[in-house]
């Protein structure tokens, strides 16, 4: 028995040579970095392999023992590492494109657990009241504890009018919470917008999809179409938006920056993963021969007032957004600390339709602060109310930095300390009948008349009124 788990465990380890020199293996041919192949290290990974082959207590396949391996190559790196089999690869292909089938949950894995790191707009995760924070345990009567991500993103979609129970432990409450969820084909609408005063624009970016950019160019026209004068100021509100495409955030950057203006650069080792993405065209538009959406503007969008709202449910793109208007004090940012996700994950295809997503970078605003596991710290910091209803709140305070094996920084750049408004009331609102829960939603509403941070930045935003009146 031993003799043949000895062999078995050599003929693996030739195969893994061999794969390594057909490949390239970076250890190699990598001059800057070359090193012997790690053998001690290699063998014991064969003898492994041979022990579980030979000695388990039922048989196992060996392409599913590889493919946990290369699973745990990925995910022992960093958060957003992950192995895509030909389901999770094509699902990632559909969900760039703004509809896909599922819950509506951006997640991440801490402590063996699923995290929420926010629920997305519209969906119905987000109508159930699944919060930014909520630690996920049990998926129906399967505990999370032992699954891999992609294993619990699997589980959680399903056939739309399926039926899904989550078992969630929330801050705050006694004992965990039993919340039944519809699944859904979820169609997420990118840009909504709207005149919330007159002379005033209001627009929310719920995810940065493949039509985010030609959406915003749509809704700012119709702005000024809508209200026959130049604006006075535009609210831009990022908060909970888990992010998504680069170019996106490229695009809603470029309609209010100066042509050519620096918006993000990236760094890694290869040179491939250096960029540096400018307000032009070619870093936005998703092909070469596509119109210009963004050419036909109102001048008005380039200089009108703005205020940028972020929390902890802001990633990502929507941190290349901010940072880079903050950079070029283009808006003034408002809210509370952004996730502080700033790394690049890659998409690399392999064989059978599968891929790794793979970290091969760190984005830095156009001043070159790094955003990973810091975000992005608000010019001015207002707390989000405490209210019934569906509201904007932090619940864990979850960001990056608290993430299990996270990437660190990069740079240790002091930034001024933000200016504090008072914090927000204790109490939820009372609506016109003297009841709380006037924060909830009317219908055909896309945001709350007593959303404590947006009033905030109208308020803000009609003071500089003021003082450029007296200027």
């Amino acid at each position: 028995m031993r003799g043949k788990m000895q062999k078995a465990g050599l003929i693996f380890l030739g195969a893994v040579f061999g794969v390594m020199i057909s490949l390239n293996f970076p250890a190699v041919a990598n001059k800057e970095t070359a090193s012997p192949l790690p053998i001690d290290e290699l063998r014991a990974f064969t003898e492994v392999f041979g022990k579980i082959k030979s000695d388990y207590v039922e048989p196992v396949e060996d392409k599913k023992l590889i493919t946990e391996a290369i699973n745990g190559m990925l995910t022992g790196l960093d958060p957003h590492s992950a192995y895509l089999d030909a389901d999770a690869f094509k699902d990632l292909q559909v969900g760039t494109q703004g509809e896909f089938g599922g819950l509506g949950i951006e997640v991440g894995m801490e402590d063996g657990f699923v995290k929420v790191v926010s629920p997305i707009e519209d969906t119905p995760a987000f109508l159930a009241g699944i919060k930014s924070g909520d630690l996920i345990i049990k998926l129906d009567e399967t505990p999370v504890k032992g699954l891999t991500l992609n294993d619990a993103v699997k589980r959680m979609r399903g056939k739309p009018g399926s039926k899904i129970t989550l078992t969630v432990i929330r801050k705050g409450e006694v004992k965990p919470l039993i919340i039944t969820l519809t699944r859904a084909v979820i169609k997420i609408q990118s840009v909504k917008s709207k005149l919330i005063e007159p002379d005033y624009g209001y627009v929310r970016i719920t995810q940065f999809q493949e039509h985010t950019g030609e959406n915003l160019a749509k809704a700012l026209e119709g702005f000024y179409k809508q209200n026959k004068e130049p604006l006075k100021g535009l609210v831009l509100d990022l908060r909970n938006d888990p992010g998504g495409l680069l170019n996106g955030a490229v695009g809603v950057s470029a309609a209010f920056l100066p042509k050519d203006a620096l918006v993000v650069y990236t760094e890694g080792r290869a040179e491939d993963a250096k960029m540096k993405l400018t307000a032009n065209k070619e870093n936005y538009l998703r092909t070469a021969n596509q119109e210009d959406f963004l050419k036909s503007l109102p001048v008005g969008v380039k200089n009108v007032p703005m205020v940028v709202l972020v929390n902890g449910g802001s990633a990502s793109a929507s941190e290349i957004v901010a940072g880079a208007l903050q950079d070029h004090k283009r808006a003034i940012i408002m809210g509370t600390q952004s996730f502080g996700k700033g790394s690049v994950q890659t998409i690399l295809p392999l064989g059978n339709n599968t891929a790794i997503k793979l970290t091969t970078a760190r984005y830095f605003t156009p001043n070159g602060r790094s955003i990973q596991a810091k975000g992005i710290t608000p010019d001015i910091v207002v707390e989000e109310a405490t209210v019934n209803g569906v509201d904007h709140q932090d619940t864990f305070n979850l960001r990056e930095a608290d993430l299990e094996h996270h990437l660190t920084n990069g740079n240790k750049d002091e930034e001024a300390a933000p200016i504090k408004l008072p914090a927000p009331p204790k109490q939820a609102p009372k609506d016109k009948d003297g009841k709380t829960g006037g924060n909830k939603l009317a219908p055909g509403e896309i945001v709350s008349k007593n959303d404590y941070q947006l009033n905030q930045a109208v308020n803000l935003l009609k003071g500089l009124q003021i003082l450029q009146g007296r200027k």
